[in-house]
């Protein structure tokens, strides 16, 4: 059964159509992810099925009282609320009792010898009860904690945009709903917290419509694929991988029928010109079938960036960080921390949110110097910075003179020129919006316009910031495929798991205490290095539990400590493990002692040293575990 159906409707802006003459239906537990090229309107048709935007035509149907909850991309907030008072803004009668207590209790806190305040404090627990009100107050709460955010009772004006987006967030994910309409629920939010959000949304009941860039996160949520191209939707059964299959064969279908029909076209082109009349019937049909032929012309999606950008030239020497230490407050962001960039290196920076990834890519920069530690950068170092935010721009600045003013033509990797305007048709921007003011720009096209921006001023080390963020899957997969050949070092900040397996091949990632750990892989191997590795007990786990009963006492005095059979098995072979990468690291250090001039030859025998370095390193690690294990059981047996 459908909840909501869509019947032939039509959105535009200006000249563009938006939407044209689209229709469609969502049915219960049906759960579709939206996708297509920035500007084409996704978020607009989002905010038509949501009641925010209205149609120019058409007919939308929704089953009697439906519950609808909309996340939209860029949130309103009441910046007088609190947290907990801005997730229970829902118009919902449980929203609605929930939002009077949370500001009831806030007001007894200021006076708490207020009879009538406590009195309505009590009526209020009634209605609570009544309305089974209480379960959605703990799961607003954890949900919160989930998304990062503790603080309960913090204004919502001293949040910062991330912290409000994860606020929001959670505000739409507690709020009672049939269907749920999230925009980019993924941005501002870590690996971590993604991981949770596809757990929940996964078990959710009812529909489910979202936007999304993260490719591991459709395909893990949801059942449906749609595609918004041309002002039509394309809708695919099964999730994002499932779309990739089903979208290569309708393209090769339609490039056949494409050929087919010029083929027939050239035929009866050449009879027109002959010189047929419509002396007959025969003839007459015969016409008429040319010109519908010469109408009908199959959309094939040519939508395609190309980016062949070429870079500087990058000497031996690229940034060099020493002893690097950065905190805020009390609070270590930073500490002791060291590291080499090389020329081809590719490194991703993961943490939590907060940790300070941001400030380690400002320091890289040079936009921020640290504490105390040095950093060094290459004279032939050009960074290209692609930041999280956009940077201002004049909304009336034309397109093409926001491109020019970097530069008006650009060599190629291929030896060529290509002018500031062939380049912004390479990335979706034809003649006519090129000439149009910044302003018109859809917030997506923004950020792709910021990217070639950066890329128009020939980087040869490229840092990004979530580069993700608000970039259609298509732009991301091209910049995917022109990173594979960028001839510089790339470093990267991203909660994009996709992202960060597809282009990164060293992990740095940020610890508790400011300690931060280098590792050879990319962000799955990393992960499943995480899984393997012993957890050291913190200060939660380290704490005896308050009490025990006497049998399960007795089951600890009388249960031996012993090892695995797989860690028997690294006991018995980690020796010798060491010893062979520590004589390959050997040989690789008289090897980079006579590379000498030979620069490609060094840095390849730099990025085995690294490689060897950290895999000793993890080798010690275990070493010291295995046997400090050891240790304990020949104690435990004395």
């Amino acid at each position: 059964m459908n909840l909501l159906t869509v019947e032939n409707i039509s959105k535009s802006f200006g000249v563009k159509n938006i939407l044209d003459d689209i229709s469609f239906g969502i049915s219960e537990g049906e759960k579709v992810g939206l996708v297509g090229i920035n500007g084409t309107g996704k978020s607009t048709l989002l905010k038509v099925l949501a009641g925010q935007e209205t149609i120019d035509q058409g007919k939308i149907t929704m089953t009697n009282n439906l519950q609808v909850e909309y996340l939209p991309q860029d949130p309103i907030f009441d910046e007088n609320a609190t947290v907990i008072q801005q997730v229970f803004k829902g118009q919902s009668p449980v929203m609605k009792l929930l939002l009077e207590y949370e500001r009831t209790i806030d007001r007894l806190n200021s006076e708490p010898n207020s009879k009538e305040l406590q009195n309505i404090i009590l009526q209020l627990g009634q209605k609570m009860d009544e309305l089974a009100a209480w379960h959605l107050e703990n799961e607003a709460k954890t949900v919160l904690t989930k998304l990062g955010i503790s603080n309960f009772n913090a204004p919502i004006a001293t949040l910062s945009g991330g912290q409000r987006k994860r606020v929001a967030l959670a505000s739409a994910l507690i709020n009672p709903a049939d269907f749920l309409i999230l925009d980019e629920p993924t941005n501002h939010i870590d690996n971590e917290t993604v991981s949770w959000l596809e757990q929940y949304l996964h078990k959710r009941k009812g529909a489910l419509l979202m936007i999304t860039h993260d490719r591991y996160f459709l395909d893990r949520v949801v059942n449906n694929i749609w595609e918004l191209a041309n002002g039509n939707i394309y809708r695919y059964e099964g999730n994002y991988s499932k779309f990739l299959e089903l979208k290569a064969a309708r393209e090769e279908q339609l490039e056949a029928s494409e050929r087919k029909r010029q083929n027939i076209f050239r035929k009866e082109l050449a009879w027109i010109r002959r010189g047929a009349k419509a002396r007959t019937t025969k003839q007459k049909a015969r016409i008429e079938r040319f010109e519908n032929l010469k109408e009908k012309v199959y959309e094939i999606n040519s939508d395609k960036m190309e980016i062949s950008v070429e870079a500087k030239r990058l000497g031996k020497k690229v940034v060099e960080l020493e002893h690097i230490n950065q905190g805020y407050g009390q609070r270590n962001l930073i500490k002791d921390f060291s590291y080499i960039f090389t020329k081809d290196d590719r490194v991703g920076i993961i943490g939590p949110n907060g940790s300070g990834k941001t400030t380690l890519l400002n320091i890289i920069a040079g936009r921020l110097n640290p504490d105390s530690g040095q950093v060094d950068h290459g004279p032939t170092v050009k960074i290209g910075y692609f930041s999280q935010e956009n940077p201002e721009i004049d909304s009336d600045l034309r397109v093409i003179d926001y491109i020019k003013e970097v530069a008006e033509y650009l060599p190629t990797s291929e030896g060529d020129l290509i002018s500031a305007s062939q380049m912004l048709n390479r990335f979706l921007f034809p003649p006519k919006v090129q000439w149009t003011p910044v302003s018109n720009l859809s917030g997506g096209e923004k950020r792709r316009l910021y990217l070639l921006r950066v890329l128009m001023e020939c980087p040869n080390v490229l840092l990004f910031d979530e580069p993700t963020n608000d970039l259609d899957i298509q732009t991301l997969t091209i910049l995917e495929d022109y990173l594979d050949n960028f001839p510089g070092t790339m470093i990267v900040v991203s909660h994009d798991r996709y992202f960060l397996d597809r282009t990164i091949e060293t992990i740095i990632s940020f610890e508790a205490n400011g300690k931060l750990r280098s590792f050879v892989g990319n962000y799955s191997d990393y992960q499943e290095f995480m899984e393997n590795l012993p957890q050291e007990p913190n200060e939660t786990n380290k704490k005896a539990p308050v009490s025990k009963t006497i049998e399960h006492q007795e089951r600890e005095k009388v249960r031996p400590l012993k090892f695995t059979y797989k860690e028997q098995k690294e006991y018995e072979q980690i020796d010798d493990i060491i010893a062979e990468v520590e004589i390959e690291l050997k040989v690789v250090n008289n090897k980079i002692s006579g590379a000498g001039s030979n620069y490609e030859l060094l840095q390849e025998l730099i990025g085995i040293q690294k490689g060897l370095e950290c895999r000793l390193e993890e080798l010690m690690d275990r070493w010291t575990y295995l046997n400090e294990l050891a240790e304990q059981i020949e104690k435990s047996r004395g």
